[in-house]
């Protein structure tokens, strides 16, 4: 089944991994045998040909930049220029690996409709077909003044999570407190201007609550799960799902391990000693259309090689292609046909549609 995946670190792979994703996932792990300066090495899920393997013809795809203070210990760059630097680099990655055929932008209605004419034309083999990406950028740390954000847009930057882990310039995400301030709220008033999709993922409850408030435009969340089956601050809680869902918002379901079974120890737990499957991830799908009371708000956004490999996501997956299998599953839990299609595609396409009609 023709799926999107709302949420995949490509660039930070390719540059910061140096991960050449064009090649075949056991090639480019055969290539880090012996490396040690990541916890993933050698253990990567995701390429560009296991997409096309698994018929997963559109992503969004992510820039990333963080900015640390002086006493921040998570890694990032030391200024917001820095961090801008970064992003553009990634950008660059994108364009040459476009260039080359491998993918294709998509940023309005009219790319979007010729992408999946392409991608739902049988006569012609996924090998040939360029992965279509939608640009967004995780955290707004490397945004250094609003100013920057229309810029970001005019190349294409479509979606946006003003904060990632931690203390953020704009806002706090994970494992932080505390509202925006007025630089936040500015950015949220631009991103509605330009009509760019805020993210929620990542958001600290108190940002959350605020930014719903404040922002008239689009919401979703690329990549989360149910804090009533993981209680931990990243997750949603029954409310803010309830929240998203009178917003139209769509859900992206996550497969790192962490976020999927209490009580994941990371360095220590493994996948099968927590029983971590994607009937998990299904788990976790169901708990939001039970809240939604329909299948309208839930999708895919795996966030794959999101700085963890095998070690650190479903047991029964090798490479991203095994999200073949997901449909199946859904199956055997009394979803009908158009329930899974509305899953593994249907939902993002709506909500794209909606937000870049005329």
């Amino acid at each position: 089944m023709f799926t999107i995946d709302a949420h995949l670190d490509l660039s930070m792979n390719a540059l910061e991994w140096n991960r050449d994703l064009r090649r075949p996932v056991a090639e480019i792990n055969a290539r880090e045998e012996g490396l040690t300066d990541k916890p993933d090495r050698g253990l990567g899920t995701v390429s560009l040909p296991e997409l096309r393997k698994g018929n997963i013809g559109l992503v969004v795809a992510t820039q990333i930049g963080r900015y640390v203070a002086p006493g921040n210990k998570l890694p990032g760059w030391h200024s917001p220029e820095q961090a801008w630097a970064q992003t553009q680099g990634q950008v660059a990655w994108y364009n040459a690996v476009e260039a080359a055929g491998e993918m294709t932008q998509v940023t309005d209605l009219t790319s979007l409709d010729k992408h999946l004419a392409l991608w739902l034309n049988d006569d012609i083999d996924n090998l040939a077909k360029p992965v279509g990406y939608i640009l967004s950028l995780e955290g707004a740390d490397s945004i250094v003044n609003v100013s920057y954000l229309e810029h970001a847009y005019n190349y294409g930057l479509r979606a946006l999570g003003p904060a990632h882990y931690g203390p953020g310039r704009y806002a706090n995400g994970t494992d932080a407190t505390g509202k925006m301030g007025d630089n936040g709220l500015e950015l949220l008033k631009e991103m509605e201007r330009l009509n760019i999709i805020l993210d929620a993922t990542h958001l600290c409850d108190d940002a959350f609550w605020q930014a719903l408030d404040n922002f008239g435009g689009h919401v979703w969340a690329s990549h989360n799960n149910c804090r009533a089956l993981v209680d931990h601050n990243r997750q949603f809680t029954d409310e803010m799902i309830k929240a998203l869902v009178e917003r139209g918002a769509v859900i992206g379901a996550a497969l790192d391990a962490w976020m999927m079974v209490p009580g994941w120890v990371r360095g220590k737990s493994t996948p099968r000693g927590m029983n971590c499957s994607l009937e998990v991830m299904v788990d976790h799908i169901d708990h939001i259309c039970q809240i939604a009371g329909n299948t309208l708000h839930v999708g895919i956004g795996t966030d794959l090689d999101g700085a963890f490999g095998k070690e650190q996501c479903p047991y029964d997956l090798e490479t991203i292609a095994d999200l073949r299998k997901v449909p199946q599953l859904l199956e055997k839990r009394g979803y009908s046909e158009t329930d899974i299609e509305n899953m593994m595609h249907g939902n993002w396409l709506r909500f794209l549609k909606n937000a870049w009609k005329q």
